[in-house]
């Protein structure tokens, strides 16, 4: 919990767009009520760029969805897709109070 804020992060894996997008899909469904479900994912191999996706689902612009795809890219990892799900707690984080959270 951040502030109040609960946040939960949800991995699988994702060889291709395709698989990413119905994870994402399916962890949108898991938590209907969340106040937001950002989401990234590099369906190519480790450190590859020509299959990522990312949507900040909500929060400010860039404060979500492109600090978590830029994670992944620099974690030495591919194929893998990332759901952060929050329930607003009450108190507004700010730009970089969302970014470390």
């Amino acid at each position: 919990m951040v502030q109040r804020s609960r946040f939960i992060a949800t991995l699988a894996h994702a060889p291709d767009v395709e698989s990413a997008r119905a994870f994402i899909e399916e962890v949108r469904a898991e938590f209907p009520d969340a106040t937001h479900n950002c989401w990234a994912f590099v369906a190519g191999p480790p450190g590859s760029t020509s299959h990522v996706g990312f949507s900040d689902a909500g929060e400010p612009h860039g404060t979500a969805g492109r600090p978590m795809l830029d994670v992944l890219l620099h974690s030495g990892i591919g194929e893998v897709a990332a759901v952060v799900t929050r329930y607003f707690g009450g108190v507004k984080l700010g730009k970089g109070g969302l970014v470390r959270a």
